[in-house]
């Protein structure tokens, strides 16, 4: 009888959960070697956005980051929920400055030495692309999405997430793709409490063109590399 009511139980917890919705995403048209030649379709963002009147369920956790170590920002597409707060810290033994003057979140944190960190608050919804005013070579995507529900693909391709049931639009974001692209992209999903496969999602990078950025104050940037002459007496 009690086993009975644990299983009764489980598929109860179960159900109420949701279920988990799934799909692949492919890349065309692009010029990247690691697209063409080793076919990684991974970094494309997929996310649900509920389209029933209740209020998204909160996500168990509000904070991420994004490190900088090696002249790079670790990861280079990071999702979040509006409302978390990321850290940048600075894991290189030179000085850096994150900032970003694109709509999504205009910010500057400023710049400050190795082994500190400095944390921005995303308070609302966009694509924000930043760079270290430092060196131009970093660059980085912080999505953030008024949904607590979304993923990232795998190296195949693939993606997986379990959301509660109702209706919701699937979105996709990939940063070699041109706006009205995604736009069509986008369709809506029903999830009940069975596994729901959407069908293949083919994203195209084709009219895609990577534009030259200048540093925080509107400038092209100097040499690459010039740590030592900007701070005297760090090490590279």
């Amino acid at each position: 009888m009690i086993l009975r009511w644990l299983i009764s139980f489980s598929l109860l917890v179960l159900a109420a959960s949701g279920a988990e919705v799934s799909g692949q995403v492919s890349l065309r048209d692009s010029r990247e070697a690691s697209v063409r030649k080793d076919g990684d379709f991974s970094g494309v963002v997929i996310s649900l956005q509920p389209l029933d009147s209740r209020e998204p369920q909160a996500p168990p956790v509000r904070h991420a980051r994004m490190l900088q170590k090696n002249k790079t920002f670790t990861p280079h597409i990071l999702p979040v929920q509006v409302g978390t707060l990321v850290d940048f810290p600075n894991a290189d033994p030179i000085f850096h400055n994150a900032f970003s003057s694109y709509s999504g979140q205009i910010f500057d944190i400023g710049l400050y030495p190795p082994g500190t960190s400095r944390s921005v608050r995303f308070g609302r919804s966009g694509v924000v692309r930043v760079f270290c005013n430092i060196h131009p070579s970093m660059s980085a995507i912080i999505i953030a999405l008024n949904t607590p529900y979304f993923t990232q693909t795998l190296r195949d391709g693939k993606f997986s997430m379990v959301v509660p049931p109702g209706r919701y639009t699937l979105r996709v974001f990939h940063e070699r793709a041109t706006e009205q692209s995604l736009v069509n992209l986008a369709r809506e999903i029903q999830v009940g409490s069975e596994p729901v496969t959407v069908p293949p999602i083919e994203v195209s990078e084709a009219g895609y063109l990577l534009a030259p950025h200048k540093n925080k104050y509107g400038r092209s940037y100097s040499t690459e590399g010039d740590d030592r002459s900007i701070y005297p007496g760090v090490r590279k």
